[in-house]
């Protein structure tokens, strides 16, 4: 476990960011540093924002956040549009509002991209050019999604990595920032280093390959025990459009083959399973380029052990502050 040196900021109480791969448990640790500090969480989680998808996000039940307030969940229709930019812009504003009531920050979640808009902000992006965008999604529907991800790992390959699955959404941004500045969308990072922020705890879970990989399974069983299709199918005859940016990721894409007939159960669920353990093994890779990082595994370890050691190490540094 290495940890960063951080300076002491005396007028705001600490931040706890906790991340890592899916299924590493950081919602359970989240909820038991909440309770801990008597503070809310932030979620930065890029589908637990919208409404509806409940069970195939993993999102904290409805009971848990009425005793523990949570930011970001919720907040959205799934027919909106979200992006880093808008949660680091809102992010602002939350944890604003938690420190000045005394209260340290918890932020729990794996979007790489989030993190990343917290510990190295973007530099100014231009605004969207919907003559841009409308020109892409006219591709899009011309030659297929293939030809605009073909496009954007010719001019932007560090960005199309950072992207979990199929997401048109920020391919057209993503490609409107090049088209409009001539400069890759991740260049507008790249003058800035992945480093913690002081008066904050960046922690980072992983686990045994084997023992994530079986997390993972268990976690596909249950979210079908909990009726994960009728959920996907709720959404689909509520009107929403089985191509919406909320609906194109792992979960939600498989099940709507599924029920337009395009998989069957067990395929659906094997599927569901390796494209899983595919976006963790992405988010890893992602997360060790970070500097400044707590990192703990968490193979053979309880969920106590855990909360322990980071309550320890969060009440460490608001003592320092």
């Amino acid at each position: 476990m290495k940890t960063a040196p951080r300076t002491k900021d005396a007028h705001t109480p600490p931040t706890v960011i906790i991340t890592g791969p899916t299924a590493t448990g950081k919602t359970d640790l989240s909820l038991t540093l909440a309770r801990h500090f008597d503070a809310p969480v932030i979620s930065a989680d890029a589908r637990q924002c919208y409404k509806y998808l409940d069970i195939g996000t993993g999102k904290v039940p409805k009971t848990v956040r009425d005793e523990i307030p949570h930011y970001h969940i919720d907040t959205l229709y799934p027919d909106e549009t979200f992006t880093a930019a808008d949660f680091a812009d809102r992010y602002r504003e939350w944890s604003r509002s938690i420190h000045e009531q005394g209260k340290p920050v918890i932020v729990a979640g794996g979007s790489t991209l989030y993190i990343e808009s917290l510990i190295r902000p973007l530099d100014p992006l231009p605004p969207k050019n919907d003559a841009n965008i409308r020109e892409l999604e006219h591709r899009a529907e011309r030659d297929g999604l293939q030809s605009i991800r073909k496009k954007l790992q010719e001019v932007d390959p560090t960005y199309l990595e950072r992207i979990d699955g199929p997401n048109p959404h920020r391919m057209f941004r993503a490609l409107d920032v090049w088209m409009q500045t001539g400069q890759p969308f991740s260049s507008f990072h790249r003058n800035r280093p992945l480093r913690t922020p002081d008066n904050t705890l960046l922690v980072c879970l992983h686990r045994d390959r084997n023992e994530l990989h079986d997390r993972i399974s268990k976690r596909v069983d249950g979210m079908f025990a909990e009726g994960l299709v009728d959920e996907v199918r709720n959404i689909l005859d509520m009107g929403y459009h089985p191509g919406l940016q909320s609906l194109r990721t792992v979960g939600y894409r498989e099940v709507i083959a599924h029920l337009h007939s395009d998989l069957s159960e067990n395929a659906m669920i094997a599927q569901i399973k390796t494209n899983t353990r595919r976006y963790a093994r992405r988010q890893l890779t992602w997360f060790r380029r970070w500097e400044g990082v707590t990192r703990m595994d968490q193979t053979g370890q309880s969920e106590t052990n855990l909360a322990s050691r980071v309550c320890s190490m969060a009440e460490q540094l608001a003592a320092e502050t």
